[in-house]
């Protein structure tokens, strides 16, 4: 949940003001029930009214959903889906590490792209992560890398709190700034895409509400505090990437933290899309596909596959808007309310069902939105 976009919390409250609080807090609310009511549609009761595990992907989700059209059409939208926003978040690690480690040597000959070969080398170990566990070591590693960077800026904006002003925040909003907005909230709390694998390997799955409860709260006081301290720091003057604005002496320390965090933070969705990747291929009865080595296989091709993309794509930035604009909001808000409807409709009171349509209309307002403004974005770029 704190992710790299939490970096640009602050410059989305110059852009929304005070509307921009109370979407950070509605998204933690909306993101966390949109993962409750998914991981709900992989039970199912049985006789004796017990909840019974009886799906364990959010493939096999859409396949209950889609079964009476096409028993398997489902599952390839999701799976489709799910490694496409997996694949260009991989590629966006690189990129930023490429991005800040020609920024953090400055002094050293050598382009943006050279930086991300790099930075590639430095992840080739990532072809031999078997297990989720290593992946959520990384993360652990990833996460106290990340409250340093934010313990960095807020201990900073802290000093300068002779200069802070309510006056700073905006009443007014323009509406094309003010959806990209939301747009950078929502994305810095989806996490739809691990929570079926997240559940099923917890030791105890039954906490798994709980715990979801737990880290949406902490994510959400966090974020609020630090795009708050941030903002009333430097007011107008706030930069894309709130790192932009620190002295000096202070950035290339936050820099290199922050490399530290982009390089830890690729194992997971790596992982996660060459699983879906390998768990399809495998599914056949052709022993290579089974193999270690098929395996191996797989990881050093999308491992690959990121490093071109990473290099060769021209506006990738504008690239990665319009394909999170459709990705993230359908596996965040469209498909687990539309999934949840179509699974317990009939279990579902009245207020349930409210609030899955709602849920529903506003993930599409927010996609089409995301959309038109990303088109148009290349539009310009292009002439």
């Amino acid at each position: 949940f704190q992710g790299i976009f939490v970096l640009g919390l602050p410059y989305t409250l110059l852009h929304s003001g005070y509307s921009g609080l109370f979407l950070i807090i509605l998204a933690a609310a909306l993101c966390c029930y949109t993962g409750k009511i998914l991981v709900a549609c992989l039970y199912e009761e049985n006789e004796d009214g017990q909840l019974i595990r009886v799906r364990h992907t959010y493939e096999d989700i859409a396949n209950a959903c889609c079964k009476k059209l096409s028993p398997k059409l489902g599952g390839v939208v999701v799976n489709v889906t799910q490694v496409m926003e997996l694949i260009m978040t991989c590629i966006l690690y690189l990129v930023v590490s490429g991005n800040l480690l020609s920024h953090s040597f400055s002094y050293v000959p050598g382009t943006e792209k050279t930086w991300s070969v790099i930075a590639f080398v430095t992840l080739l170990p990532c072809v031999f992560i078997k297990t989720l566990k290593i992946v959520s070591k990384l993360s652990q590693l990833c996460s106290l890398v990340h409250f340093i960077i934010i313990l960095v800026v807020m201990t900073y904006c802290l000093t300068q709190i002779h200069q802070w002003s309510w006056a700073k925040f905006r009443l007014s909003i323009d509406f094309e700034e003010f959806l990209v907005s939301i747009g950078v909230i929502i994305f810095s709390y989806t996490s739809q895409i691990f929570l079926p694998t997240l559940e099923s390997n917890m030791k105890n799955p039954g906490e798994f509400r709980c715990m979801l409860n737990w880290t949406h709260f902490f994510a959400c006081v966090l974020k609020t505090a630090f795009a708050l301290t941030a903002f009333l720091t430097w007011g107008e003057e706030t930069k894309e990437v709130i790192t932009d604005n620190l002295p000096s002496f202070l950035q290339t320390l936050v820099n290199l933290c922050l490399l530290t965090k982009a390089l830890l933070s690729y194992p997971l969705p790596f992982f996660a899309a060459t699983e879906i990747v390998y768990a399809c291929l495998s599914r056949g009865n052709h022993s290579n596909y089974r193999s270690p080595l098929f395996a191996l296989g797989v990881k050093g091709s999308f491992l690959l596959l990121t490093l071109l993309m990473a290099t060769f794509i021209p506006q990738f930035a504008l690239l990665m808007g319009l394909t999170g604009s459709v990705t993230g909001a359908a596996m965040s808000f469209l498909l687990p309310s539309l999934f949840h409807l179509k699974l317990k409709w009939k279990k579902l009171c009245f207020l349930e069902k409210c609030a899955d349509i709602s849920i529903f209309i506003l993930g599409f307002l927010c996609s089409l939105a995301g959309i038109v403004c990303s088109i148009k974005g290349l539009l310009e770029v292009f002439g």
